[in-house]
């Protein structure tokens, strides 16, 4: 084969009888090869390939499951998988589905997504080696319930020789209020933001000057049009040489999901009178863009516009009471006076209590999900469940933070409760609520559940009685429930499965 391989270099190509001979040659070694493997590592897709067909697996693990749709995780589970673990972070951004129409009917839910509404318990890792301990901390609180450890100390996270204007010199983040109002990009499709974009321009030139090189910054925006001013911005003004800011990454949010910087800059482009902000309701989005820093990480954005939205606005709390709230040039930054209006109340009078005690009030509706426009602006109405202390004294029907909480269907299930919320995105919606707790179908109640028992179980204790009841082979149509958002019920696909394990990666895992 070898010596044919040599041939085909060298000739550019072979003779018909050779390539039948060389081909032949190379579908016996690959099988070889395939065959004294241990381990096969390949895509989703690629487990599809014929070279595998006659290949039986017993254990399959799926890493990034939560990004990949549910066809795509089905393609290596029917090649007789006994037991599959997926590994993913539900709390951040799913499966990228171009197609509205086929999101909205279920296909931007992951595998991994389901099985957790199914009331399969995830497994989480809970120590994150990525960022500086103070840039953990608000999103530990927000979107992973304060249990987020950190595996790095401050003192592994202090940047030597880098001397970069924090405002709080032990706090490397903050929040540079923007006012310059968004445009709608040359394509009609996406938005920019001209005065962000400049001042963008100049904290990378004070990184540059403090002695930080371009492979430690990554410039992130939820908008391609921002995106493309950016990287035009910087090459024709840059201050420094042209071919440096050439070298720094600029990219989406949904592109940086996975990756890291040292120094992570956002701009969040949104400004408008109508205070809309599109992209940004997304809270899964947010997760994204706060936890991809090593270092440091400074946001850009109007804090008015912004504050509307109550997961922003706790945010901007967050970094107002760290004193990292600030305007004024990069070279005399201040402590800003912005007043922020009180976040829009989503839902009624009528909620879901997460904590505990009554569960749902009879007959309440589900939460509603507000119209977006073609470029993702003005959405009004998303839900969401900004954060609060875990283990605060919670009231009936309102968060601990003192927002009202997205309501989720509740048939009733014996046993206690999950003691921890997950983030299920829902039914009707792109963006799903963060910490909903998961609800299980039931074949006869359509309507919600009854009042929740104590909340002091196990975790997953109240599968066991469940599950008895609950032998539905993976990929048979299960009983129909109503999904938030969608007044009419759909099918849920499958049942639980025999052995299966979920591991819910946190935010920052030491890749």
């Amino acid at each position: 084969m070898h010596k044919l391989q040599q041939l085909k270099d060298e000739q550019g190509e072979l003779s018909s009888s050779d390539e039948k001979k060389y081909k032949a040659l190379k579908r016996a070694t690959e099988r070889e090869i395939l065959q004294s493997a241990d381990v096969i590592c390949c895509t989703c897709v690629g487990a599809g390939d014929p070279r595998l067909s006659n290949f039986r697996f017993r254990q399959v693990l799926i890493d990034e499951s939560t990004q990949a749709t549910e066809p795509e995780c089905l393609i290596p589970l029917v090649l007789g998988v006994k037991q599959v673990v997926l590994v993913g972070d539900h709390c951040q951004l799913g499966p990228v589905i171009m197609c509205k129409k086929a999101a909205r009917a279920g296909l931007a839910q992951s595998l991994f997504e389901r099985l957790v509404i199914l009331g399969v318990k995830p497994f989480r890792l809970q120590v994150q080696y990525r960022m500086h301990p103070c840039l953990s901390e608000f999103p530990s609180n927000c979107f992973y319930e304060g249990t987020l450890q950190n595996g790095v100390t401050v003192n592994e996270r202090q940047s030597s020789g880098i001397d970069f204007p924090w405002p709080v010199p032990n706090r490397p983040m903050f929040f540079y209020v923007q006012m310059g109002v968004e445009e709608i990009s040359a394509s009609g499709t996406s938005y920019l933001n001209r005065t962000e974009a400049a001042n963008v321009e100049k904290i990378v030139t004070t990184f540059l000057r403090s002695g930080v090189v371009p492979s430690q910054i990554g410039v992130i925006t939820p908008y391609e049009g921002q995106r493309a001013y950016i990287v035009n911005y910087m090459s024709r003004n840059g201050s420094l040489r042209q071919q440096l800011y050439k070298e720094i990454e600029v990219a989406s949010v949904d592109s940086f999901q996975g990756r890291e910087k040292d120094y992570i800059i956002l701009s969040c482009v949104r400004s408008n009178e109508h205070q809309g902000i599109g992209f940004l309701n997304d809270p899964r989005r947010l997760n994204v863009a706060l936890t991809r820093a090593r270092y440091g990480i400074v946001v850009l954005g109007n804090p008015k516009v912004l504050s509307k939205q109550p997961l922003w606005n706790s945010l901007l709390t967050h970094y107002k009471e760290h004193e990292c709230l600030v305007e004024g040039p990069l070279n005399n930054l201040k402590q800003s006076m912005v007043q922020f209006q009180k976040p829009k109340k989503i839902y009624n009078d009528r909620r879901l209590f997460l904590g505990g005690g009554q569960g749902v009030i009879q007959g309440s509706a589900f939460g509603t999900v507000g119209s977006v426009d073609k470029r993702s602006g003005r959405g009004k109405g998303h839900p969401f469940v900004p954060f609060g202390p875990p283990n605060g004294a919670h009231k009936p029907g309102v968060h601990p933070s003192g927002y009202p909480l997205a309501r989720m269907p509740f048939p009733p299930f014996p046993g206690s409760p999950h003691s921890q919320p997950y983030a299920i995105p829902t039914r009707g919606s792109l963006h799903g609520p963060i910490g909903a707790v998961p609800a299980v179908p039931q074949p006869v109640n359509r309507n919600f559940g009854a009042p929740r028992a104590n909340t002091g179980g196990p975790i997953g204790g109240h599968l066991a009685a469940h599950q008895q009841n609950s032998q539905q082979a993976m990929g048979s149509v299960g009983p129909t429930y109503n999904f938030a958002g969608d007044p009419s019920s759909q099918p849920s696909g499958g049942g639980l499965m025999s052995q299966s394990g979920l591991m819910a990666q946190d935010a920052c895992p030491r890749s």
